[in-house]
This record gives structure tokens, sequence and C-alpha cells, in this order.
């Protein structure tokens, strides 16, 4: 796998009877994940018939597939029957075309007692508070990928200064909203939730409203950028987020 390869250089397997699996490569890489996201718009956009859901991860993607529609007559598994669709599919195709995804701002109040372990980042990074704060609204990040927890948004594009362990100890409880970091990634937690990541700040968007239509803020492909907001500005946001 190259970062130049096209949509149709994938390996597939079938995961039990109605999932199929495509792997674009084997690590944690923004070029591998923007090929993923890339196959999964193109699949939404020719809407094969018989698929049912379409999961982006960091180098996979997940097809969950009606397996009687692609049944054939020759008794082959349905899943080879689907596999040579998707080879159709993106025959000729000679490179992914890049899936910009929505620009979506995210307020958060950092530090304090919305961010427990800011000075503790900052310490390891050997900058200041406001300068970890500055790095961290500074570039646009991507989902790349929903997981752990409905809603929760693994981000790639952390400022490399900012990378940090995930805690010895994680935490049994963190409030709705914490923006973390865990290694090379920052993420927000959609719900009350354990957590061993670094919190630095807290945003009082709902990531995740089951009753809402989508239910989650964000999507795999989306675009995040971070920004940070005074107490009052929080406590305004959260009240109108009820």
């Amino acid at each position: 796998m190259n970062e130049g390869a096209g949509p149709a250089d994938f390996e597939i397997e079938p995961l039990g009877e109605t999932m199929l699996l495509l792997r674009f490569g084997e690590r944690v890489d923004a070029a591998v994940n923007a090929r993923v996201h890339a196959a999964a718009h193109m699949l939404s956009r020719v809407e094969l018939p018989g698929l049912v859901d379409v999961i982006p991860a960091y180098a996979t993607l997940a097809l969950h597939y009606d397996a009687p529609f692609w049944a054939g007559r020759d008794g082959s598994p349905p899943w080879q029957h689907l596999a040579g669709a998707l080879r159709a599919v993106f025959a000729g195709v000679q490179r992914s075309e890049p899936h910009e995804g929505r620009s979506v701002e995210i307020p958060v109040r950092y530090g304090g007692e919305h961010g427990a372990d800011l000075e503790a980042v900052a310490a390891h990074a050997g900058l200041d508070i406001d300068a970890v704060i500055a790095r961290h609204v500074a570039v646009e990040y991507r989902v790349a990928m929903l997981g752990f927890a409905p809603g929760f948004p693994y981000l790639l594009g952390l400022d490399p200064a900012l990378r940090m362990p995930r805690r010895a100890q994680p935490r049994t409880r963190v409030p709705r909203g914490s923006v973390a970091i865990g290694g090379a990634q920052t993420g927000i937690y959609p719900s009350e939730l354990p957590a061993g990541w670094q919190l630095i700040g807290r945003t009082p968007l709902t990531l995740f409203d089951a009753a809402r239509e989508p239910p989650c803020l964000l999507a795999p492909g989306d675009r995040v950028r971070f920004r940070a907001i005074d107490a009052a500005e929080f406590d305004a946001l959260a009240e109108s987020a009820r």
C-alpha cells in the first residue's frame, strides 16, 4: 500500500455472513484514512443495491450487506458476488477523489474544572498552558472514525508536540463533552464515560443525541477546528443546548 494508491487497491475479507471488510492499510495514517473516506463517499454516491451500511475506520471500510440479495445460483458465498460488484465499481478509477466532509467548529473551555490534565500535558510538552491551547486550536483535524461509544470522534491532526500517553490510572467517570488527548490523537467524550485519556477541556455541545437526526454531531471524514471560549460563553452555550 502507498499513499498514492488508487481506490481499487484494497484487500477483501469476509466477516461472518453479512459483513465484508475492505482493508486499505495496516496502520493509523492520514493518507490511508483519506482513501477509506473517499471509497465510502464513492459507494454512497453509486448506491450499490443490497448494501445496508458503510462503516469507515482508520484503515478499513466495513460493509454490512443483505446476504440473500447477493446470493448467486452457482453456490458460491454471497460475499464473493458483492466483492465482484465492488471491484467493478472501482474499476478504472485511478485515484481516490478527496472527500472533504463538513467543516465543524467545536467551542472548548480549556483547563480548570473542565480540563484537569491540561497542566500535566503542558509540563510533558515543555510548554506553558497558553501555548498548549494555541497549538490545539491552530490545526484542522479530520474525523478518522467514530467508535468506543456512540458519537465519539477519533481525530487525526494533533500537533506532535502535544502527544502524550494515556493515564496510568483511568478515571471511572468523566463529564460529557470532555476534550482529551490520547497518544497522537485527540477526541471528545459524547457522554459520561470511563476515560484514560488526558483531559484538557470541555465543549458544551451535544455530540450524541439518539432523538436527533442524525444522532451524531460529527461524521467520519468531517473536518474539525476547536475554538477556545471563556466561562460565560460556555455557560450560555450549555444553557442553549438544554
